[in-house]
């Protein structure tokens, strides 16, 4: 699918020219991909490139034409989990006319860096920085996301949260691939700005560009850090949950084995025999506050038993003399 844009009182305007100056080609066929290529003296392989998801972003220069490989995030989806992609397009860039070439979806120019265009250069430019910005919202969603699996994995004993937590620290690590391979497309730009006829305010978006883009790779390894290192502390914290639950059902098994040997034992006709000169509901009310006293002092002891076997296990680790090595 092909469509063409004409820069009209500086915004984008879609046109039906075909010698328009800003093409967006998406998922193009036999007969697209032939026009490209002559209009814009690609050969199969630089076609290729603009296709393959896995490409690493490159710029090549040569007479009049540039030709830039570029990584741009995908729309994020929330499910149950947040999935976060890559992808990459292709842009072509000959003369004063500009091309997107990119294996599925669109390119939409209604965003505010498209608001003052003057050549496809400035296309080209309000595009890159649109595609930076739109790493650093979703770097925004990662860090809010992970705040809120971090509260959510505080009081779980299921491993979900903690997968879900993986699939974003690995979301991560291509967003932090993506933005240092921009960057290196980035400086080879700016190194021949001045063959491509750029000009001064040109040269300047450029530079704002690549201050806007180290500051998106400088998050993301900040945030990349957080996460990886407390991955570790939060599998630890699902553990210990599940330690405690085990520990508070074994307390109310060793609660309940004695009280049920009592009510096996004195609930038939002994109970009833020992107190046979009680009326039966005060009998049974007895034999039930009994019970009640036996299984709660039966809990504090054993609380107790385990708190003093915690604090004497503390207190050999600090008393532990530091090793050596």
């Amino acid at each position: 699918m092909m469509k063409y844009f004409e820069i009209t009182e500086h915004r984008l305007v879609e046109s039906q020219v075909v010698s328009a100056q800003v093409m967006v080609v998406a998922a193009p066929d036999d007969a697209d991909r032939a026009f490209v290529q002559e209009q814009f003296h690609l050969d199969d392989y630089d076609l290729a490139s603009t296709l393959d998801a896995d490409e690493i972003p490159r710029l090549e220069f040569a007479g009049k034409r540039m030709f830039l490989i570029w990584k741009v995030p995908d729309s994020a989806t929330v499910t149950e989990a947040v999935e976060l992609g890559v992808s990459v397009i292709g842009l072509a860039l000959i003369e004063n006319r500009l091309v997107f070439i990119r294996s599925a979806g669109g390119v939409s120019f209604s965003e505010r860096e498209f608001r003052n265009v003057e050549d496809a250069r400035d296309v080209m430019l309000a595009f890159l920085l649109r595609t930076i910005r739109h790493f650093v919202s979703h770097l925004r969603i990662i860090k809010h996301v992970s705040g809120e699996l971090e509260k959510k994995i505080t009081v779980s004993m299921e491993n979900k949260h903690l997968l879900q937590m993986f699939s974003l620290s690995e979301s991560l690590v291509y967003y932090m691939d993506a933005i240092e391979g921009n960057s290196a497309a980035l400086k080879k730009l700016r190194s021949i700005a001045v063959q491509m006829e750029f000009e001064a305010r040109q040269l300047e978006m450029l530079d704002d560009i690549i201050l806007e883009n180290a500051q998106a790779s400088r998050q993301a390894n900040i945030y990349s850090s957080v996460i990886s290192g407390l991955m570790d502390a939060r599998g630890t914290i699902v553990n210990n949950n599940m330690n405690v639950l085990l520990k508070n059902l074994t307390l109310i098994n060793i609660v309940f084995l004695p009280l049920n040997l009592i009510a096996s034992i004195w609930g038939m006709s002994e109970w009833s025999m020992i107190t046979q000169g009680l009326d039966w509901r005060l009998s049974y009310l007895l034999f039930f506050l009994g019970m009640v006293v036996f299984g709660w002092g039966t809990w504090i002891f054993m609380k107790k038993v385990i708190e003093r076997g915690t604090a004497r296990s503390d207190a050999n680790v600090m008393r532990k003399p530091p090793d050596p090595h």
